[in-house]
């Protein structure tokens, strides 16, 4: 703390946009994840954004698919940079009512590393925060964030408080996220929503790595993977386990 103010230098944040187009630069998720990516590189943070379709990342569970027939894989040096993050950010367009493909191999790729363990004996995952970023022009962002949030979860990623935040357009064909429009503003760039949610999880997902990191991650005790062979022995001889 500095001034009664929180500090992030230190903290390194990883953007990974999976929009489905080539051109990562035409990405109307890539300005939303932009504007959570400012506040962080504002506070000290250290940000890097990748843009999925520039890499070859076939789908699978494995760290390196060309173990399984795949004649190219860049996955395990992307991981590399997931793993020295303390912040993930999933930016994904809504494609009826879902994340997108391009999205679905990320979590695909992320589980394939869940083997993978810390100094503690748990989850590579524990100690970092993840939060999602979500654009289109149909319903569904409160859907695609629960996805991608239990998915994060599930991993061993933390989900602080609104850690998701998106724009949608009105239903059915129309505008997306930073088109011009009459006016100075791009669309969507005043809307009081997406302002509130992108600043309040931006916010979040730097006080709860900001914590974690301080308090050297998560105490190993009871969540080790060999946590079960001590602390939860089930006597199924005893009739009170067969209630």
């Amino acid at each position: 703390m500095t001034d009664g103010k929180q500090t992030f230098a230190g903290l390194k944040a990883l953007f990974i946009n999976t929009s489905l187009k080539k051109d990562g630069s035409k990405s109307h998720t890539r300005l939303l994840m932009g504007a959570s990516a400012d506040i962080m590189k504002k506070n000290g943070v250290d940000v890097e954004h990748l843009h999925l379709l520039d890499y070859q990342v076939p789908p699978g569970i494995f760290p390196d698919m060309t173990e399984h027939g795949w004649d190219s894989d860049d996955w395990p040096k992307l991981w590399d940079k997931v793993k020295a993050a303390d912040i993930l950010v999933v930016g994904t367009p809504i494609w009826l009512g879902e994340e997108s493909s391009v999205c679905r191999v990320l979590i695909e790729r992320l589980y394939g590393m869940s083997g993978e363990l810390n100094d503690k004996g748990q989850s590579i995952y524990y100690g970092k925060v993840g939060g999602s970023v979500i654009t289109g022009n149909e319903d569904g962002v409160k859907h695609v964030a629960m996805t991608l949030g239990f998915a994060l979860s599930h991993l061993g990623y933390t989900i602080p408080p609104q850690a998701d935040c998106g724009w949608i357009g009105e239903a059915g064909p129309g505008p997306s996220y930073g088109d011009p429009q009459e006016g100075d503003t791009p669309v969507g760039f005043d809307n009081d929503f997406t302002r509130r949610n992108t600043t309040i999880m931006t916010w979040n997902l730097m006080h709860a790595a900001r914590m974690l990191r301080d308090a050297g991650g998560y105490p190993n005790e009871g969540n080790d993977r060999k946590a079960f062979e001590a602390g939860c022995r089930f006597d199924y001889e005893n009739p009170d386990y067969r209630a």
